[in-house]
Formats: C-alpha cells, sequence, structure tokens
C-alpha cells in the first residue's frame, strides 16, 4: 500500500517563511499534494493508496480520487502519522508499504512503478531526495519491518535502520520528479525552474521566487 503522510495545510512548511508568507505556504502545501495526488490517480493500475491526514482539504482531495483517507486525529507529524497508519497496515495484513511524502510536486507515476519494480522480496528501497539527506520514498515488506523517523536529515538513519533488520536493502538514484522536495527557500527556485507545468510550479513562479 502507498501511504502519503500530510500534515495540517494552515501550519505547513514554516521553513519557507522567509519568501513565503502564511497563506503562500498554505496555498502552496495545497498545490504540492494536489500535484502528488494527481500523479497517483493518473497511474493506470496502481496499488493502494492511503492519505494518512487530518487536514480537510487533503481528505476531501483524496476521497476525489477514491484513495483512502486513514484519518490521522492525534496530528503528531509524519513520523507518528506514519507509524499510526503503518500499524492499520499491519493489522490488515497489509504485506508492504511504500511511503512517499505530499510535498515532491514533480513525481511521475513511473518513477514509483520504478520503485516497486526494483523493490526486494523481502526487505527495503530507499530513495534520498535529491540533497542525500532527506528520503523521498520508503518501501517496506513486510509493511513493518522497521520504524520510519523523518526529519531533515532521515536518510541516513533509515538506511542504518534497514540495514540491522538483516534482510535486503536496496538504494535507488532519486530520478527527478522523485528528487525534489521542497522544504526550504531555495528548493523554491529548483521547483520554479524545472521542467513540467504543475500546479505548485505555477503558483510559484506566479509568486516570482524563480531564479534566471
Amino acid at each position: 500500500m502507498i501511504l502519503v503522510p500530510v500534515k495540517n495545510s494552515a501550519n505547513a512548511k514554516q521553513r519557507l517563511s522567509p519568501e513565503l508568507d502564511a497563506g503562500q505556504r498554505q496555498e502552496l502545501a495545497q498545490a504540492m499534494i494536489t500535484d502528488v495526488l494527481t500523479a497517483l490517480g493518473n497511474w493506470v493500475g496502481r496499488p493502494a493508496v492511503g492519505v494518512v491526514t487530518s487536514d480537510e482539504y487533503a481528505s476531501e482531495l483524496a476521497e476525489k480520487f477514491g484513495f483512502e483517507v486513514i484519518v490521522d486525529e492525534a496530528n503528531p507529524g509524519e513520523t507518528g502519522a506514519i507509524e499510526m497508519a503503518t500499524a492499520v497496515c499491519e493489522a490488515r495484513g497489509v504485506e508492504w508499504t511504500l511511503v512517499i511524502p505530499g510535498d515532491i510536486p514533480t513525481v511521475e507515476a513511473w518513477e514509483l512503478e520504478r520503485v516497486l519494480a526494483m523493490a526486494p522480496r523481502l526487505g527495503t528501497l530507499l530513495v534520498p531526495a535529491g540533497d542525500g539527506r532527506g528520503t523521498n520514498a520508503a518501501f517496506r515488506r513486510p509493511a513493518g519491518l522497521f520504524a520510519l523517523r523523518f526529519g531533515n536529515d532521515s536518510f541516513k538513519p533509515h538506511l542504518a535502520a534497514a540495514r540491522a533488520t538483516g534482510t535486503e536493502c536496496t538504494v535507488l538514484e532519486p530520478t527527478p520528479g522523485l528528487a525534489l522536495d521542497v522544504d526550504n527557500p531555495e528548493d523554491l527556485w529548483a521547483l520554479a525552474n524545472a521542467p513540467g507545468d504543475r500546479l505548485a510550479q505555477r503558483l510559484v513562479r506566479g509568486l516570482g521566487v524563480a531564479r534566471s
């Protein structure tokens, strides 16, 4: 099952405050999750998708695409949300989970298909963010093989935890759409100048954050 954790968009992306005010940050967060869920929605033959959230906008959008909403009532953050959703998956007998963030607006379905195609029969596949620090895709089979801990520098801890299980651990170089997550002001420039015309890209270009 693909799990997409989504924080409350009203308080999203605080690290972008040097460039964007609160309203702009909320608008960007909503645009990015729209782009991510649209990419998943356009994926023919996709696996089941669960959007882990208490955010009204994300919940309504997930239902529009026919995705399950796994209600994150406690809203403890991405780590806690995925811990809760993983437990739900394990209780249901779900064999694997693929966790992707809601702030990778240029992701394409074929990139996620590639991840699943290369995932081990038992173990982990990780895709780092473009800067090598964050984790932009985390596949685990079985679903709760180890706990995911998200943050600014999650990739190395995830890699260590995966290897500690003694099962196969594959690391893929990120393809362009999967590499670009938006956390810091410089990511806004990268998003604005990346190829494509996603909703989030149109938004940041309109705000004038693109660099030549």
